[in-house]
């Protein structure tokens, strides 16, 4: 069974990475069209929206520490100190 990010740990890993839940939405999916496009919505019902619906978060993300990345593209890594 797959595990799902909480709403708590995802706000986490965005703050983190520096990243608000826009940054990290991916809007070619059609949970965006469904959920998300059109709609007014803060920050936390966002997260909540894509906590429900991971399809819509941009990945991978990596964590080192407490810090995160956007890992894309790879080279992004680089902020973490991985080559």
């Amino acid at each position: 069974m797959e595990e799902r990010l909480s709403a708590n740990l995802l706000k986490q890993l965005l703050h983190h990475a520096g990243l608000g839940p826009r940054d990290a939405l991916r809007t070619n999916e059609e949970a965006y069209r469904q959920h998300v496009m059109g709609k007014d919505l803060n920050d936390d019902q966002l997260v909540q929206i894509m906590a429900k619906h991971p399809e819509l978060l941009q990945r991978p993300i990596v964590v080192r520490e407490k810090k995160a990345v956007l890992a894309r593209p790879v080279e992004k890594l680089a902020e973490l100190d991985i080559k």
